[in-house]
């Protein structure tokens, strides 16, 4: 078997090294309002997800779209370190670089409210409140029929 040349051995280390290094990506990023922390790995893929104390005061759709925000945000940053992994094996401006960066999709990253003490700003004004039920009196004690009624047998 013929041995290696210095560049190929070189080459096939950094290869190497890199392998082992993509194992371990991961990026993790917190919402502003520190409501949400969100781990995701290189292609995305949500490995971790916390929620601050500031969750319970958002109403759900907020708190799902600070998810999607923040995980978008993770998967920005992931992606970022997959290419400065692979930079040193392919060559930062080569073809197979371009190749790369190509093949991982840039996410759309919404501008993330800025963090408020109250919270209303998250709430969307475009939905009507649901309405409050409707609550009935309750019955005078002399009332029998609502007491007894078909229900007990006292009718």
């Amino acid at each position: 078997m013929n041995a290696l040349s210095p560049e190929i051995a070189e080459i096939r280390q950094r290869a190497l090294d890199a392998q082992e290094r993509l194992k371990h990506v991961a990026a993790t990023a917190t919402s502003q309002d520190g409501a949400v922390t969100v781990t995701v790995n290189t292609a995305g893929a949500l490995q971790k997800l916390e929620f601050g104390s500031r969750a319970d005061e958002l109403p759900r759709a907020v708190l799902a779209a600070a998810v999607v925000t923040t995980a978008q945000r993770a998967q920005a940053q992931a992606a970022q370190q997959l290419t400065a992994i692979m930079a040193p094996v392919i060559g930062e401006n080569s073809d197979a670089m371009k190749f790369l960066e190509e093949q991982i999709p840039a996410p759309e990253i919404p501008d993330e409210p800025a963090p408020s003490e109250s919270g209303r700003q998250f709430f969307d004004t475009t939905e009507e409140p649901a309405p409050r039920p409707v609550r009935r009196p309750a019955p005078a004690a002399e009332d029998d029929d609502y007491y007894g009624g078909p229900l007990l047998g006292r009718d």
